[in-house]
């Protein structure tokens, strides 16, 4: 970001290197774990020269955008950035999932679901899509796919308990149409429904995912969901407002 405007390197193998760089911030990377993380193990003869010329083009590119070059050092064991913890999105959202922790601790339940509505915001899309190809990246983008879907799922929860039900129907029909294998979204949506007085909807939704779970994979929807779609037959009382025992150990799953 510069100035709050998007930017990105002009190519594809500069993004590589300032990403890895950024996943690996403050930490010295070596030239050689570089090349093998841009070029997935199969580097050009000329490796450590164009990665030269990758590192002298990010530095141009800090200066043009009115940054400090030199957050981009050489160390002695290789490359190191070194920007300030405010400066990445990833820091900004562990530290909302902190403060929802703190704050749910300590029984501030509506804080907690906002600052996990803060994290939510600041994803613009799948974790480090440009290189989901690439094997370098492959450990942390799952890793921060699944802290995306349980900073996602804590905050339905909490909203749940919250008694907003009906705010939150619309969002887990656009979150469903985004995701529509998402299975603990249908469990989340179904609850909402039910609380809202359209159990019909509620019990059609149950119908969506297994026809989406039984065509696509083969596979009826887990025991979590199958027992909230007998409570919501039977009417148990949970349902008003136990929605965690309903949803406890729904699978973490963004496809």
């Amino acid at each position: 970001m510069s100035n709050g405007e998007s930017v990105k390197p002009w190519a594809p193998k500069n993004r590589a290197v300032l990403a890895y760089l950024c996943v690996n911030n403050r930490t010295a990377v070596s030239p050689e774990r570089l090349i093998n993380a841009i070029w997935s193990g199969t580097p050009p003869r000329r490796a450590h020269t164009a990665l030269h010329v990758y590192i002298c083009n990010l530095r141009s590119r800090f200066r043009e955008l009115g940054l400090d070059a030199s957050v981009l050092t050489t160390q002695s064991t290789g490359y190191e950035l070194r920007l300030p913890h405010s400066s990445l999105d990833l820091n900004l959202f562990e530290a909302h999932l902190a403060e929802a922790r703190d704050l749910q601790d300590r029984g501030e339940l509506e804080a907690a679901s906002a600052a996990l509505g803060a994290a939510v915001a600041l994803w613009r899309g799948p974790a480090l899509a440009d290189f989901r190809d690439m094997p370098a990246f492959t450990g942390i983008r799952r890793l921060l796919d699944e802290k995306r879907v349980y900073a996602h799922q804590r905050r339905l929860q909490l909203e749940l308990d919250l008694g907003h039900h009906h705010e939150l129907i619309c969002e887990l029909y656009s979150l469903i149409e985004a995701h529509p294998a998402w299975e603990a979204i249908y469990g989340y949506l179904m609850i909402a429904l039910y609380r809202s007085g359209r159990t019909v909807d509620a019990l059609r939704t149950f119908d969506r995912i297994r026809g989406i779970l039984v065509e696509e994979l083969g596979v009826e929807p887990g025991p979590q969901l199958q027992h909230i779609q007998r409570s919501i037959l039977a009417r148990d009382s949970w349902l008003e407002s136990g929605a965690d025992r309903g949803l406890a150990g729904l699978q973490v799953s963004l496809r």
